[in-house]
């Protein structure tokens, strides 16, 4: 198949999509746009639904607006909805009312969007195309569905969970490497903006798998399951393969600079802030190679 273009790639983390929406808002300051593709995961679903739309500071408002509110990411949440992050908070009272997405903009840009979420009866990765909003802001929400803390999202008789344990940075399917699936509509790109959210020397373990797997709570779903067991170690082989590809001058990665003190699901407001900032520096440290990849 034919490859062009360049792709954007957005990683997940939860709070820590802080980080990315501070290398993003530089990206927009000085009017990079010029990707074919941008693919998000789980929190890089999110930021990537505002970069889209041309929302500059969207994604940290945010963030440190309603990191404290229980309807935003809690246990309370979780025990009344069933989902961690409350959906219809998040994804109808701030994306359509507090917060608003610019669905003009967004659905008038021609860059193509793909939520990554995670088919929780084959254990695949799914790449589901953000098209026209607020209709797909379900696709979103499937891609940063957590497992065990969230409900599985139903699309198109395919119920999903995040993203991040079938393809946690989806540089290879948007370059179109050997052994990826054809995504429809999708030419490989050429070359490929990565931006993590785990600093260079980061290692995973299985060890929030594992306690997934201890839950039961996906007994009956094998292929998933498999998919959880392995998921640090397809993780680790992930990154080694994106920074060898670094080295051959097919991806640049945008990563913090030292290793990251916001969880998943919660931090003060001043770790957030120092992560934006971070963000944005890392950015700033690399925009002529940005702008380069972009163009």
């Amino acid at each position: 198949m034919a490859e062009g273009g360049s792709a954007l790639i957005l990683e997940g983390g939860g709070f820590r999509g802080i980080f990315t929406a501070g290398a993003l808002d530089v990206m927009q300051e000085h009017g990079i746009y010029g990707f074919d593709s941008v693919w998000g995961v789980s929190a890089g679903a999110i930021n990537a639904v505002s970069y889209k739309s041309r929302q500059i500071g969207r994604g940290m408002r945010i963030i440190l607006a309603f990191r404290d509110d229980r309807r935003f990411m809690s246990l309370w949440s979780w025990a009344t909805t069933g989902n961690i992050a409350g959906a219809d908070f998040m994804y109808d009272e701030i994306q359509n009312h507090i917060d608003p997405c610019d669905d003009e903009t967004f659905n008038t840009n021609p860059m193509r969007m793909y939520a990554v979420a995670t088919d929780t009866v084959f254990g695949t990765p799914a790449y589901l195309p953000c098209e026209h909003f607020p209709e797909d802001v379900i696709k979103v929400r499937a891609s940063a569905s957590l497992p065990m803390v969230s409900n599985r999202v139903q699309i198109g008789g395919h119920l999903y969970l995040d993203g991040g344990t079938a393809d946690s940075i989806p540089f290879a399917v948007a370059l179109g490497l050997e052994g990826t699936s054809q995504v429809r509509g999708h030419i490989p790109a050429e070359r490929a903006v990565v931006v993590a959210t785990r600093e260079r020397g980061y290692v995973k373990t299985n060890k929030t798998e594992q306690m997934y797997l201890r839950s039961h709570r996906y007994d009956g779903y094998d292929y998933y399951t498999d998919a959880l067991a392995s998921r640090a170690d397809r993780y680790n082989e992930s990154r080694r393969q994106m920074f060898e590809l670094e080295e051959q001058g097919r991806v640049l990665v945008i990563e913090p600079p030292k290793p990251v003190e916001v969880g998943n699901t919660g931090a003060d407001g001043q770790k957030l802030l120092e992560l934006y900032l971070q963000g944005r520096t890392a950015a700033m440290q690399k925009l002529d190679q940005i702008r380069e990849f972009a163009s």
